[in-house]
């Protein structure tokens, strides 16, 4: 089973201490009101880079051998993944290539560049940057730094998990945004291992519903790539990434693009909080009452910053012209 042991986890959070941050956990009124017991807020979009992935690049660059950091790294990012190796990678001293979408937020793709980092955005969707960078790891002998798999990968986000159980031992359930299951199989499993009672719920867009749909059909399934607020949870999934949905979830829900908008507005408006919509999923899911049945207390993963300003104001005049339901 592609899951990291609580040692991993436990031995990456020895590794990127000091320079990950340990975010806060806040309690939301809004979403404590509409799931009727306490839920929090897990501010990972306030972590080094903006989001959860520096976890993951910071403890698999830190494992890296001293021959392989002085050859460099090769990753395939929608942006956070990137921003993370970036950031990790010029830490370190490693010279990094980041392949993204031409799709991808500037803020991301931008930023990615302002941290060293060389990028190519010359392919058209996430898939075809993933497929292209590992062609050109592959042709130079170059470590492949996979965004949602790996060992040290997965091990570095269940640092999250730790954080959480600390902040709030009497968790009951925790709702985790899902795209290629890097940030589900580090939390989930390091929950499925030291507090297996806890619910763990996935949410996603219906545009990037990959897991959602394999998980329903019972093998993976191909969706096409379109656009969504959800970028950063964007890509099909593989037959690894699957069996880490089956070990570690107890319910997929999905969220519109509407909703998802619905879910930036209320962060923004109600915790202060510009977030993106692959780091609005989990909130949006309790917001909209997506959750079947949801234990409290409860935690939703806010898990990204990095959505370009235009687009954010965007978002929130469209839904203060459409109405934001559940949210106010």
């Amino acid at each position: 089973m592609p899951l990291p042991s609580p040692a991993d986890v436990t031995a990456a959070a020895s590794r990127i201490a000091g320079v990950a941050r340990r975010t806060p956990l806040t309690r939301s009124a809004r979403l404590s009101q509409v799931a009727g017991g306490d839920v929090f807020l897990k501010r990972e979009s306030e972590q080094v880079t903006g989001s959860f992935k520096v976890r993951g690049a910071l403890n698999v660059l830190a494992a890296l051998p001293a021959e392989e950091r002085a050859r460099g790294v090769v990753a395939s990012s929608a942006g956070n993944h990137g921003l993370g190796v970036a950031f990790a990678a010029g830490r370190l001293g490693v010279p990094a290539t980041i392949f993204v979408p031409a799709t991808a937020p500037a803020v991301k793709r931008d930023g990615i560049a302002r941290l060293g980092a060389t990028v190519d955005d010359s392919q058209p969707d996430y898939d075809a940057a993933m497929a292209h960078a590992k062609r050109f790891a592959a042709e130079r002998g170059l470590r492949f730094i996979n965004p949602c798999l790996g060992d040290e990968l997965l091990a570095g986000q269940g640092t999250v998990a730790i954080e959480v159980l600390e902040d709030l031992p009497s968790l009951a359930a925790i709702v985790v945004c899902v795209g290629g299951g890097g940030l589900l199989g580090g939390v989930g499993g390091y929950l499925r291992a030291v507090a297996p009672h806890v619910r763990i719920v996935g949410a996603q867009s219906v545009e990037t519903a990959a897991m959602a749909r394999s998980l329903e059909a019972g093998r993976v399934v191909e969706i096409p790539s379109v656009p969504t607020l959800a970028d950063g949870l964007a890509g099909q999934i593989d037959d690894e990434a699957l069996a880490i949905g089956r070990a570690t979830l107890d319910e997929m829900v999905t969220l519109t693009e509407a909703e998802i908008g619905q879910a930036i507005a209320f962060l923004a408006r109600a915790e202060g909080m510009v977030v993106e919509g692959s780091g609005a999923v989990a909130a949006g899911a309790v917001l909209h009452r997506r959750i079947a049945s949801l234990p409290t207390p409860a935690v939703a993963i806010v898990s990204g910053a990095n959505i370009d300003p235009a687009r954010h104001a965007a978002v929130l005049r469209e839904v203060a012209t459409t109405g934001e339901r559940g949210a106010s």
